[in-house]
């Protein structure tokens, strides 16, 4: 079982940036592949981007460039870097995690990007 904890979320202005982490716990993050998910209001939950336990990274074709993850096995951690935000990019953003056929996300964390 593994535990998914967001943080980083908040306001910021357009062309501002953040950094998302997820914390796992409950068992090393080494062996899954570890994605971010974001769900605006009314909207269904779209990939962000996903890297594998060994560092291959996929993108959503819209934010390439501004977005980047990356995953610190070390800590147990992984991380969404997100730079030139702009209003469209505010949704609540959530951590998950894949190991053959067990899922796992986190509780999420809102991001709001003001015009």
């Amino acid at each position: 079982q593994v535990q998914l904890v967001e943080s980083g979320g908040g306001l910021v202005q357009a062309g501002g940036s953040l950094r998302l982490s997820c914390a796992a716990s409950g068992d090393t993050i080494n062996f899954y592949a570890m994605g971010w998910y974001r769900q605006a209001a009314g909207k269904q939950r779209d990939l962000v981007a996903t890297i594998t336990s060994g560092g291959t990274t996929v993108y959503a074709d819209s934010l390439k460039g501004r977005f980047t993850i990356s995953r610190d096995n070390a800590r147990n951690t992984v991380y969404l870097q997100m730079n030139s935000l702009k209003p469209e990019d505010t949704a609540v953003y959530y951590c998950h995690a894949n190991r053959r056929t067990r899922d796992y996300w986190g509780q999420g964390t809102q991001v709001t990007v003001s015009s």
